[in-house]
């Protein structure tokens, strides 16, 4: 750890990588319990992938923003700790695959000095912030989100009240009212609007993807820009002591919602509000440096191979941009990967030519903002040496997909193989696509949605058939119908049929060809609509016929070898590790976090910390009883019913009126100070009453 503990500058980044360090080696000793290390090791962007032993990085950059000296340093991360390949991902983010797990400190120790971080990206917190990919430029945008993007990121970054929630939370920020940020289908949403002259946000709340969509219901149709953060921490609040921990299916924040209903999960946000430290957070956007384009004196000469294909390029990837004069270019990357050597020369063109900054975006692509409508022909001609001049940038051809079997461990069937074929499909029988925006398609390996399938025109989920005689032949649900209609309203598609594999491109030809001969002019989602999902189904039925495979439809795409359905290996199992001694020891670690956010006075933190402490160690006697602990809210009440009332522990007050403080005390100096010490006291208490029981039972 030696040779980075000297580098890192930040005093709370060191500690946090050596943290790492740390658990890692007792993790490797078998002294710490293999749950609790994989939360640990989550939050910090490392997850396990499909391949034994190595592990999967998740580089965190909120909304999309990739300096050219942080690409650089990206791509120099992933030449020596993995395999030189980004995976773009569609919460913006990068991944690198096959990282030895005992060097993960080191490589996050450099990234960190190009101000990049690995925290939060992954686990149960809140994970990147997203944002339209045009922030800044959009010439519909009432002002660029991105000075409240990065400042709510900013503030929620190692926040204790988002640390350990019963699943993640996922934060949007949309442009304008075309809702490219995809408000609709967040935990939390934000569309950018402006209401008699003063910046605001429309606020949508409990959306999501995976087995069970959801459209976010509107939380309030306006608030101003320095009401956005104390909003959300009060709803981090509520779903944190009330949401789902025991059932991962049930744990995100759109069930507890629809379990509660929204105006009795709106009235407990707004009377956390008293709790809160601070109930107004001004952002001050003139304090946020947006990326300056250069001063270009002299226009390189550009000779143009093909002008045929450079204008076909030019009506498929120039994006119109606010500014006069510019333009931004997107680059069409198939299925997310690009390699380092092609990332860094692309670092070093945007620096010298553009802005010195791209954005990644939700499709998987990228964008470079601030291209002098004079140099793209030059640009052009750069980026074609490089492969990146493929057409069809955010167009039907476009087609977003996870992973999926490459190295998911989730992963059912191939998305990115089918996604490869689709696309050639496309591109060789309907090349009018090319140049269409209406249709989008999107492909996930599981039911879990990372390639948000379900929110697409035409969606295809990975899944498995059996044939008669039980053989397993690799799968698609295609799914129909769904759509961005805007200002935060979308729709979710159909599942209409399943079908194997390798039929996939024959049921896509169906559907584009009745589209074409039937849409009369209407966009997809209205146009399915219309026919209705028996109509489809019809269509498509006789695909699934699972009687008739021949030995081809057992192997998937991009596979040579027979399909074989495995979920869920990659994990090691780890050891066998006391729980409640684990709990234990980190309701201790708890209240030390609680001090030293006590000593650099940020009381409302050193309050959480404490409660974090107390929930803990309730949880902690609840499991050596064999209780279920499902909530935060459902330990406080249990641990009342099963020690307090029983008189096992004594607190002269119920557990539920001491630690429930918090929710009634505004945050300051004395009251910390007096939450801090009882969380202590009750810690204390609670390890004593396991001790004497577990005497007892030895005893026996």
């Amino acid at each position: 750890m030696q040779s980075f503990r000297t580098e890192i500058e930040n005093p709370i980044v060191e500690k946090d990588i050596i943290e790492l360090a740390n658990k890692i080696e007792l993790f490797n000793k078998g002294k710490i319990d293999e749950e609790k290390f994989r939360s640990l090791r989550l939050a910090r962007g490392v997850y396990g992938q499909r391949q034994e032993g190595v592990q999967m990085i998740r580089i965190k950059l909120p909304y999309g923003k990739v300096k050219s000296n942080q690409l650089r340093r990206i791509s120099d991360v992933s030449d020596e700790y993995s395999r030189g390949r980004l995976h773009i991902t569609t919460r913006q983010d990068i991944q690198i695959h096959h990282v030895d797990l005992n060097r993960t400190p080191e490589l996050w120790a450099e990234l960190e000095q190009d101000d990049i971080t690995l925290r939060e990206a992954c686990g149960n917190t809140v994970r990147n912030v997203t944002a339209s990919e045009t922030a800044g430029i959009d010439i519909n945008e009432p002002f660029d989100v991105s000075p409240y993007a990065d400042a709510l990121f900013r503030f929620f970054l190692r926040n204790p009240i988002c640390q350990e929630m019963g699943r993640k939370f996922k934060v949007s920020f949309s442009s304008s009212d075309e809702d490219t940020g995809l408000a609709y289908m967040h935990d939390i949403g934000y569309i950018a609007k402006v209401r008699h002259g003063v910046r605001g946000f429309k606020v949508l709340i409990g959306g999501g993807l995976g087995s069970q969509p959801r459209h976010a219901d509107v939380l309030y149709d306006f608030v101003t820009t320095d009401k956005i953060i104390p909003i959300m921490e009060g709803v981090l609040r509520i779903f944190d002591r009330h949401g789902e921990r025991r059932s991962r299916a049930k744990a995100r924040m759109k069930f507890l919602i629809k379990d509660i209903g929204l105006e009795a999960f709106k009235a407990l946000v707004d009377a956390e509000q008293n709790a809160i430290a601070m109930q107004s957070v001004p952002i001050n956007a003139d304090t946020y440096e947006p990326c300056t384009p250069v001063e270009i004196t002299h226009i390189p000469d550009t000779h143009i191979k093909n002008l045929s294909a450079f204008e076909t390029w030019k009506s498929t990837n120039l994006i119109p941009q606010k500014q006069n004069g510019y333009v931004a270019i997107g680059i069409k990357v198939l299925l997310g990967d690009f390699y380092t050597d092609k990332a860094r020369l692309l670092a070093d063109l945007v620096e010298d030519y553009a802005a010195g900054e791209i954005r990644l975006t939700l499709r998987q692509n990228i964008v470079i903002p601030f291209v002098k409508r004079e140099l793209v022909p030059f640009f052009y001609a750069e980026l074609e040496k490089l492969g990146f001049t493929e057409v069809g940038y955010n167009k039907a051809v476009d087609i977003t997909a996870c992973p999926g079997t490459d190295t998911c461990n989730l992963g059912i069937a191939s998305s990115t193989g089918i996604a490869d074929e689709l696309e050639r499909v496309i591109k060789a029988e309907y090349p009018q696509y090319l140049q269409n925006e209406d249709l989008v398609i999107k492909i996930s390996g599981c039911m879990n949605a990372c390639g948000q399938h379900s929110m697409a025109n035409i969606g295809f989920q990975g899944m498995s058939v059996r044939t008669p005689d039980k053989m397993v032949a690799p799968a698609l649900q295609v799914l129909l119908g769904g759509g961005n209609l805007g200002d935060g309203h979308g729709v979710f598609a159909d599942k209409v049929v399943k079908v194997p594999s390798k039929r996939g491109p024959e049921a896509l030809r169906r559907i584009l060809n009745d589209f074409e001969a039937h849409a009369n002019g209407q966009k997809f989602v209205h146009y399915y609509k219309e026919k209705g999902e028996r109509y489809f189904y019809d269509l498509l039925q006789d695909l699934q016929d699972v009687t008739n495979l021949t030995q081809d439809d057992f192997i998937d795409w991009g596979n040579t070898e027979k399909y074989q359905k495995e979920i869920g290996i990659g994990e090691c199992a780890g050891v066998v590790i006391d729980l409640v001694s684990t709990l234990f020891l980190e309701s201790d670690e708890k209240i030390e976090n609680a001090n030293a956010a006590f000593s650099n006075e940020v009381y409302s933190g050193a309050i959480y910390h404490a409660y974090s402490a107390m929930v803990n160690s309730a949880k902690a006697l609840l499991l050596a009883e064999n209780k279920r602990t499902n909530t935060h809210a459902g330990i406080i009440s249990q641990f009342d019913e099963v020690f307090i009332s029983t008189e096992k522990i004594n607190l002269d007050t119920a557990f539920s009126e001491l630690i429930y403080q918090i929710k009634h005390v505004a945050p300051s100096k004395s009251f910390a100070a007096s939450y801090i010490a009882e969380a202590k006291q009750f810690t204390e208490k609670a390890k004593a009453y396991r001790a004497t029981e577990t005497g007892l039972k030895k005893a026996v």
